[in-house]
């Protein structure tokens, strides 16, 4: 799981929720937004701050046949990325998919014997500046 602790939105939301109450409708869009956002970092093959991502190593590669890190040859990772208002006050994004956590965050063989070998980290949920900005105007928006 990972939270987003940047104060400026925080700040900005709690205003919003003191203003209107049940943010359900502006949390909704936010989850379209970041829902989006997640999934263009499939095509961009970069994390929210920017980074590219790794490479698929040779042993991937073969395990794989050449496929691109996290898209595979299904795409389901890609296709599972969703979002759920959870409350007034919270929305979730993320993927149902068991293995998006070590995409996420990566792991090692020794740590994971069922592995085929090391896989880096690709980070594909967080906010970007670009999420961050959308998500304060979307809150301006709702303040007007």
């Amino acid at each position: 799981m990972i939270e987003i602790d940047d104060r400026e939105v925080l700040a900005m939301l709690t205003r919003v929720h003191e203003r209107i109450g049940d943010m359900r409708p502006l949390l909704a869009e936010i989850g379209e937004d970041m829902k989006a956002s997640t999934k263009k970092r499939f095509d961009t093959t970069t994390s929210p701050g920017g980074s590219p991502w790794l490479e698929n190593s040779i042993s991937t590669l073969q395990y794989k046949e050449g496929n691109t890190p996290l898209t595979g040859e299904t795409g389901i990772l890609h296709s599972s990325i969703d979002f759920d208002v959870l409350s007034e006050t919270a929305v979730e994004i993320g993927s149902p998919m068991q293995y998006a956590a070590m995409q996420q965050f990566g792991g090692t063989k020794a740590e994971f014997p069922q592995l085929w070998g090391d896989i880096p980290a690709r980070p594909f949920l967080g906010m970007s500046e670009e999420d961050k900005a959308n998500i304060l105007d979307l809150c301006v928006d709702y303040l007007r």
